[in-house]
């Protein structure tokens, strides 16, 4: 077979494979072209005035002594603003009428007049012992009248004189034992000297219980309407159970009515057993 003579430019190719070609170096002499520099970004706007003063002020720096200062203040204005409210309640006596503020003045001052009268009876006592020719004699007889008053005291003796009878009627039964305790607790402020409900006689430890509509006094039980017997004197007695805010109005808002009527002559005769302490002895010789 005959092979066609390979040209000149072909057999150089098959004898030298061609290579990659290399990118051309600068020259050692020539002289190199500084590069352009980069350009930095553009600079941020400038921050406002509201911004700077947002920054100053938060997060806030607070100081200790700030901190003292500003506590305290908080505490004074706290106190001020309960001292305001509290005399700004509405009171009882706030909205109350003339009258009724002139007959609350007159019942202090028969309290103080009758405190007045029980100091001068005593000293006139002491007197008497003091200046009596038979001191023995009179001694008894103030011992004597001592045990009588003590005995209306404690309820061992029957009692009789001046006062008022306080009727409550309790329809609905709403009437609850405090309300009734409310009640001794108003009379014997007012001078009351010998209670009596409803059969009881009430003394110096007489407790009330129970709910509206079953009420007991000492243990017993009583029904409605309570009906109070009263010894004292009835124009101390009846205005300071009709004053704004008494009894009276406090029994109203319960449903109930209260009805007071005033007598010459009240008898008090439920007695209590009369008991000897288990402990306690006179020290008198």
């Amino acid at each position: 077979m005959n092979n066609e003579p390979m040209n000149n430019d072909e057999s150089r190719r098959s004898q030298h494979p061609e290579q990659p070609e290399q990118p051309e170096q600068p020259d050692a002499g020539a002289s190199a072209v500084p590069e352009t520099p980069v350009q930095p970004p553009a600079a941020a706007e400038e921050v406002s005035g509201r911004q700077r003063l947002l920054a100053g002020l938060w997060p806030p720096r607070v100081s200790r002594a700030q901190l003292i200062v500003a506590v305290l203040l908080f505490g004074l204005g706290l106190g001020l603003a309960i001292q305001v409210r509290s005399t700004s309640d509405d009171s009882a006596l706030r909205g109350a009428r003339q009258e009724d503020l002139v007959r609350i003045l007159d019942e202090v001052d028969d309290r103080t007049q009758r405190l007045e009268d029980e100091k001068q009876r005593l000293d006139a006592q002491r007197t008497e012992l003091e200046n009596s020719s038979d001191q023995a004699e009179e001694a008894r007889k103030q011992t004597l009248e001592k045990e009588r008053q003590l005995g209306i005291l404690a309820g061992t003796v029957a009692a009789q004189g001046p006062g008022i009878t306080l009727t409550i009627s309790d329809p609905s039964g709403a009437v609850a034992a405090d309300k009734l305790l409310d009640t001794v607790q108003e009379l014997r402020a007012a001078g009351a000297e010998a209670i009596e409900v409803n059969g009881v006689r009430v003394v110096a430890n007489t407790y009330f219980s129970g709910e509206g509509g079953d009420i007991q006094v000492d243990g017993k039980r009583i029904e409605a309407p309570y009906e109070f017997k009263v010894i004292g004197k009835p124009q101390d007695l009846e205005p300071a159970l009709n004053i704004p805010g008494g009894v009276v109005q406090t029994l109203e808002k319960e449903q109930a009515t209260a009805v007071v009527e005033r007598s010459e002559e009240i008898v008090v005769d439920a007695l209590r057993p009369a008991k000897r302490p288990d402990y306690a002895r006179s020290s008198s010789p």
